[in-house]
């Protein structure tokens, strides 16, 4: 897919150091789509390929004020939430959204780490629920996340449950189901309107979720429709998964810089 400019998208998320997830993954990700990322880091870890060790949440004052700084300088076309990690970091981000209302939001909601260490609590979901999800575009979850945030066991609910809540479309992946092929399920308007079906890939890959957030924030950002998004977003993340490479003694890591290769 070709681009003629570099839109802005903002992207609030944690820092990673192993380099898989979080804020390096959306960066990779935007500039795969010539978009230009903007960054502000909701908190630091200390986490590697196999799973999140400790959480260091940023004091909430200062993430407001790097994205107001950011958002008052640049033309931001759309924000992207990661790694949220902390019920202040949570109203933190709402005061963003609140007075940058008109600005498309993407919420990958990383509820817990690829290696299972949570990354919630109850108080911080019903917070997210409360204050995050009626500001939020296009929502990400894996099935897991979709049964946290709703209360909910059987996914299609779960869908409708989320466009209750406030999120104008759903976006749930099924990757952690035990199911041959991966089925995603795109619900807006009430309902499920398209079910998308991929080959399951034989690893288990660290920032798959982040990949597909900020693939599908970046095409938002360049002004295509929701369904050309969401097709060609998952595209990307699969074509990211099924080249990706061990970097560490856990989760393959996406090369989410696979079209380079392809082009050398």
């Amino acid at each position: 897919m070709t681009y003629h400019s570099k839109p802005v998208v903002l992207t609030l998320s944690g820092h990673d150091p192993s380099g898989g997830a979080g804020i390096q993954a959306d960066i990779e990700t935007m500039i795969s789509h010539q978009c230009h990322p903007a960054s502000v880091i909701t908190a630091l870890t200390e986490q590697n390929t196999s799973n999140i060790i400790k959480l260091l949440p940023q004091a909430p004052e200062d993430i407001v004020s790097q994205a107001f700084t950011i958002l008052a300088d640049m033309h931001v076309k759309v924000i992207k939430i990661g790694l949220i990690g902390h019920v202040e970091t949570a109203k933190a981000i709402h005061t963003i959204l609140m007075k940058y209302s008109s600005v498309p939001v993407i919420f990958d909601p990383v509820l817990a780490a690829g290696g299972g260490k949570q990354l919630s609590n109850n108080e911080l979901i019903e917070t997210i629920v409360e204050l995050i999800l009626p500001r939020t575009t296009i929502i990400t979850p894996n099935s897991l996340e979709a049964r946290q945030l709703t209360n909910e066991t059987d996914l299609d609910l779960c869908g409708k449950k989320l466009l209750e809540l406030g999120c104008e479309y759903a976006l749930i992946t099924g990757t952690h189901e035990e199911t041959d092929a991966v089925s995603n399920q795109l619900f807006n308007d009430g309902e499920c309107i398209e079910t998308y079906t991929w080959d399951r890939l034989p690893h288990e890959y660290h920032g798959s979720g982040c990949t597909l957030a900020s693939s599908i924030a970046a095409m938002f950002a360049h002004g295509l429709e929701v369904a050309t998004c969401m097709i060609e977003a998952q595209e990307y993340t699969w074509n990211s998964l099924n080249t990706a490479y061990k970097a560490g003694e856990g989760q393959y890591i996406p090369n989410r810089l696979f079209w380079m290769q392809e082009n050398t």
